[in-house]
């Protein structure tokens, strides 16, 4: 069996923990100190040496990536659960609320998204397929329910959360939230 065609290693246990801590560790370091922040930082916050992070996320592309691919599929997950809990309206609220929250408190995600480097070529049709979908259902059931009006696309909604949440330095951070909200309020039926 050549390398090529082998199964793929699965990783120890112990490398998924770091990778897990690191993930979750880079999440927090980028929501406050932004996606330039010290490699430092992050590891002493996941408990792991600087040599770890190297090792699973050996471009700092990568771990911003990680980072986001990791909030786009949980945003995505938590839709059938708040589908589940909810009323339709209610629903799509709280999740765009999430989308929102995700949206503005990565702090620099813009930026390097938009910076040119291929590492993020394929994060935008990431983001819209995976929550398109979820987005999706959610307004499907809150249409068919009445709580909102119809023609309004998953695409279009998606965008209008982003260019509202996109950080603005004279706003504070909850303006993103704010904004969604009136955004939802509009299209509630009458």
């Amino acid at each position: 069996m050549t390398e090529s065609t082998a199964a793929p290693r699965r990783k120890r246990t112990d490398a998924r923990r770091n990778v897990e801590a690191l993930l979750d560790a880079a999440k927090t370091v980028f929501g406050t100190s932004g996606v330039d922040a010290p490699a430092k930082e992050i590891t002493d916050l996941a408990g792991v040496g600087v040599g770890t992070l190297y090792r699973h996320f050996p471009q700092r592309s990568d771990l911003i990536k990680a980072v986001i691919e990791r909030e786009i599929d949980a945003c995505a997950e938590a839709a059938p659960a708040l589908a589940a809990e909810y009323e339709p309206g209610e629903a799509l609220a709280r999740w765009l609320d999430r989308l929102a929250t995700f949206v503005a408190t990565k702090r620099g995600f813009a930026s390097a998204l938009h910076s040119g480097d291929p590492a993020y070529e394929g994060l935008s049709g990431f983001f819209m397929a995976k929550l398109g979908p979820a987005l999706g259902s959610l307004l499907d059931r809150a249409v068919a329910a009445g709580a909102i009006r119809a023609g309004v696309s998953p695409q279009d909604l998606l965008y209008a959360v982003a260019k509202l949440c996109a950080p603005r330095p004279d706003e504070a951070p909850g303006y993103g939230r704010r904004m969604t909200a009136l955004l939802v309020d509009g299209l509630r039926s009458a």
